[in-house]
């Protein structure tokens, strides 16, 4: 019986842990959008430039996403997290003590190639620790855990800002000083982010992990799999399809504070960052909602919906006035809850076979995120930023294409009544 608490002990012990890294994921991956405008004024940038700040992160996660595969197969999970960590908090520290406009570039790629590989890892390494039959719960879990971080990672930066240089700072604020500039407090994220990346290390290097086994359809084959996918039309429309929601989803979240501050005069590390803050709050919400949603409709109509109501938002954000431009930005995120769960889900119910490869050619898809924020700012050096912006209408427009075009060989299971739901 005390074997038996002391293995149970060991498993929440490490389902704790994973947790934490969907937790610390978040947070690292979605500070870059509230502190945007400070960057670009710390450095004189063009909005061409400006976008190539979330471009070296998120061509990280292009590149990384396969090799990531291999390298869990090699390594084991315990050295891959390792690796992973100490990739973030090397990228962290450069970002934090050279903050210039070239090193940030090398170490959001760092930080990004860190940030790829976790997510690798933590899906496998969640269903051996959390047990096969609660694997779906735990998933959600997981998603939930990544939403709250992406809600309070903006707080976190007004936090900073708020406090840096001010006579009522906590002491560990004060310790910050020694490194951030007073007209840089944007800097001083990145010096927390090394320091979580380094206790995350800590809490690896103590634990220990079971023995993973990956699923045929986990593996990753850079071989006849993948040739024999990259012939397929299907796989490149789905490809697109990932490439299309991360580029509007981070289209979004990166340039909405910088465009509040131009036509709004909301101050970005107050007002731009609650925006931001909010987006990433109704994301996390609206994936409960489709959760139950799909419980009783096709989720390609589910999609088509929210997508719809996704372009009512953003023309609203985008040609409103006063408060209404806020609500519609941060309403915004709930309309795009349910399109990446839908998207993979659809993309993988349409093939029969080597699930590993294909879901890595399409986390290759996150590479979107680098790719659209960059054509938004390089359009905003030749127009404006509003008319900029009004480009994520193409990418959300392949994502309604998607709905109405998808043929899954396994159309998601649904109840017929509520008294159904919970039989």
């Amino acid at each position: 019986m005390k074997i038996s608490k002391s293995i149970t002990k060991k498993q929440n012990g490490l389902l704790y842990l994973i947790i934490l890294i969907f937790f610390v994921i978040s947070l690292m991956s979605n500070i870059l959008g509230p502190i945007i405008p400070g960057i670009i004024d710390s450095f004189s940038l063009s909005y061409m430039l400006a976008g190539f700040l979330p471009f070296s992160f998120f061509v990280a996660y292009g590149l990384m996403s396969l090799p990531a595969g291999l390298f869990v197969e090699r390594w084991k999970e315990k050295n891959t997290l390792l690796l992973a960590f100490s990739l973030a908090a090397l990228g962290a520290l450069m970002f934090g003590f050279n903050p210039r406009f070239g090193s940030s570039l090398v170490s959001l790629f760092i930080i990004g190639m860190g940030m790829a590989i976790l997510q690798v890892v933590i899906n496998p390494l969640l269903r051996v620790a959390g047990g096969k039959e609660h694997f779906a719960f735990n998933s959600v879990l997981g998603q939930l855990a990544f939403g709250t971080a992406s809600f309070l990672s903006p707080m976190l930066y007004t936090y900073l800002d708020r406090n840096l240089y001010s006579s009522t700072a906590p002491s560990w604020i004060k310790m910050l000083e020694n490194w951030v500039p007073a007209d840089m407090k944007w800097v001083s994220v990145y010096f927390v982010f090394a320091v979580v990346a380094c206790l995350m290390l800590l809490l690896i290097g103590f634990s220990r992990f079971p023995k993973v086994d990956l699923k045929d359809d986990e593996k990753v084959d850079i071989g006849k799999d993948l040739l024999s996918l990259l012939r397929k039309k299907m796989v490149w429309i789905y490809f697109f399809g990932i490439f299309s929601y991360v580029g509007l989803e981070q289209g979004i979240a990166n340039w909405v504070s910088q465009f509040l501050q131009e036509y709004h005069g909301v101050d970005p590390a107050t007002g731009g960052a609650q925006v931001i803050s909010y987006f990433w709050g109704l994301l996390t919400l609206g994936c409960l909602l489709g959760l139950l949603l799909l419980k009783f409709l096709d989720s390609k109509l589910v999609l088509i919906v929210f997508a719809a109501g996704a372009v009512v938002s953003l023309l609203t954000g985008l040609l409103a006035e006063g408060s209404l431009v806020l609500y519609a930005f941060s309403f915004s995120g709930f309309c795009l809850s349910v399109m990446w769960s839908i998207l993979i889900s659809l993309a993988l119910n349409s093939l029969d076979f080597s699930h590993g490869t294909f879901t890595g050619i399409l986390c290759s898809g996150i590479v979107g995120g680098a790719v659209v924020p960059l054509i938004i700012g390089a359009l905003a050096d030749i127009v404006t930023l509003q008319t900029a912006m009004f480009f994520l209408f193409v990418p959300l427009c392949y994502i309604i294409y998607i709905g109405f075009w998808a043929k899954p060989l396994v159309s998601n299971a649904r109840v017929k009544s509520v008294k159904e739901l919970f039989n």
